[in-house]
């Protein structure tokens, strides 16, 4: 069996456990890999030494026979993610030479079950963006076709899994943005309900929103990367207990998973006779491109085939959630980055008068445009006089979304439809456009507004010339990852999109 980043973590593993392949051999080919595709600048940061430190590491732990299913597994986090050894710029000049005195929850979860990390990735600026265009290090380049963006804000986080040089990464969603670049790349990413996984040494975007995530080739894989990351954090306020968590909450999307799996294979020839799959008439309105709204199609009828009956179902208030999510983002954005004022740490100008000059000196000149932009958004929506106009106007918004639903899963079990309203654009499209971004986030953001489950799978392509990715959205009802993840799994069983490979050399 040859084993490469493109192999399931199930092959992965039998290859590690039976010798035929070494972590610190992986770790190796990985980052041989990333050097080659480096002109994708997928990767902020890389360090070999340790890198391969944590490979060995992973090896003696097999050879002691105390190895966890991730044990050995190439992985890399998104540049949001702080990390005590390597940097954390959250792509932006503010942290051009950050590095954190500890580790992310996430981070933290992750090796200690043994993986092995290749170091930072590229994304959207403090996580603002559609496009993994706003970084100051440069965009991303999306490894289907390199003239197209891999969508944001978790973009180099899904081209280094799609470019296959390591086997995951991680990301953070916050308004899609680990469900809409796992679709223009031809990967699944899951954002888990919201609460699920720990915050906790996540540099913060929007609080009330931010949700990490899972990103690789198949459903079952990041079943096994969210049952570590998928965690009870007290260092968390908003991290969550249900009582279908084991006191430590380990095994839980996994032990749903394979119950699930278990009910389907007792349904025989059609495993997913009983599921009602919700498709909502909003998501298929004008807006969306003609090749997507096909492959979407396909994808459903494939379910159908499967045993599943889709059933119409309206989310009515669909169009507000870009107004909603553009206040109240934004919103929270403005209090969580007027941390970054050149004092303690971060980017400090050379020049300035007094202090007051300093902070706005050293924010004007690290932050970049879209930063800046949401930022002045924030403010304003939280100023005296508009508070609450917009504010308050756009969290009574965000509940009835949320109840919309609530309302819709009444009458189904999932929802299913589009990630995006087109396949990846080329980079720099709509440049003179400030907000066309915002709206590639039509059908994510009422999931994120409503703290849901929700994930992308592969299910075509599109484009002029046919190789761009397209991805179909599966959500669920609060804590029913398990379910998502069991037929986004059964789907992948029946059909060949989640094995394409991008030809990239």
């Amino acid at each position: 069996m040859t084993i490469n980043s493109f192999s399931s973590i199930a092959q992965m593993r039998q290859a590690l456990d039976s010798k035929q392949v070494s972590a610190v051999e992986l770790a190796q080919a990985a980052l041989t890999k990333a050097e080659q595709l480096s002109r994708l600048n997928a990767f902020l940061h890389i360090d070999p030494d340790l890198s391969l430190a944590q490979a060995r590491a992973a090896d003696e732990r097999i050879a002691a026979g105390t190895q966890h299913t991730l044990t050995g597994l190439p992985i890399a986090h998104k540049d949001v993610f702080v990390t005590q050894q390597w940097r954390t710029t959250a792509a932006s000049k503010m942290l051009a030479n950050y590095v954190s005195p500890f580790d992310a929850a996430v981070v933290e979860l992750l090796a200690q079950a043994g993986c092995v990390s290749l170091g930072k990735l590229n994304c959207d600026e403090f996580a603002m963006g559609s496009r993994n265009e706003n970084s100051a290090f440069g965009p991303c380049l999306n490894p289907w076709d390199e003239q197209a963006v891999p969508g944001g804000s978790s973009g180099g986080s899904a081209a280094a899994v799609a470019a296959g040089i390591v086997h995951a990464a991680t990301g953070t969603d916050t308004g899609g943005s680990i469900r809409q670049p796992a679709a223009l790349c031809g990967i699944s990413g899951i954002k888990p309900t919201y609460g699920s996984v720990s915050r906790y040494g996540m540099i913060a975007f929007g609080s009330s929103l931010d949700q990490a995530g899972p990103m690789a080739h198949r459903a079952d894989d990041l079943v096994e990367l969210l049952d570590v990351m998928s965690c009870f954090d007290e260092r968390d306020s908003t991290s969550v207990v249900t009582c279908a968590n084991t006191p430590n909450q380990q095994g839980r999307v996994k032990n749903s998973f394979t119950k699930h799996s278990q009910a389907y294979d007792a349904n025989g020839s059609t495993p997913l006779k009983g599921i009602r799959i919700g498709v909502p008439k909003e998501y298929f309105a004008e807006g969306l491109a003609a090749d997507v709204k096909q492959a979407v199609e396909q994808a459903l009828a494939q379910f159908q085939v499967l045993g599943a009956e889709c059933v119409e179902i309206s989310l009515p208030r669909t169009d507000l959630a870009i107004p909603s999510y553009y206040v109240l983002a934004p919103a929270e954005a403005s209090s969580n980055l007027s941390r970054f004022d050149g004092v303690r740490y971060g980017h400090r100008a050379s020049q300035y008068s007094g202090l007051d000059e300093m902070i706005s000196r050293s924010r004007a000149e690290a932050f970049g445009p879209e930063v800046q932009r949401r930022i002045m958004i924030g403010t304003y929506v939280l100023s005296q006089g508009y508070y609450d106009a917009y504010y308050l106007q756009a969290q009574r918004i965000r509940r009835l979304i949320a109840q919309d639903f609530q309302s819709a899963f009444e009458q189904c079990d999932v929802i299913m439809g589009p990630v995006t309203p087109s396949v990846a654009k080329d980079i720099g499209a709509d440049k003179g456009d400030v907000t066309a971004d915002w709206l590639a986030d039509a059908y994510t953001l009422g999931v994120s507004l409503s703290g849901l489950p929700g994930m992308s799978i592969p299910c075509g392509f599109g484009g002029d010339n046919g190789n761009r990715p397209i991805g179909l959205q599966i959500i669920g009802n609060y804590f029913k990852e398990g379910q998502i993840l069991a037929l986004a799994d059964r789907f992948q069983q029946h059909t060949d999109w989640h094995t394409r490979k991008a030809e990239v050399k």
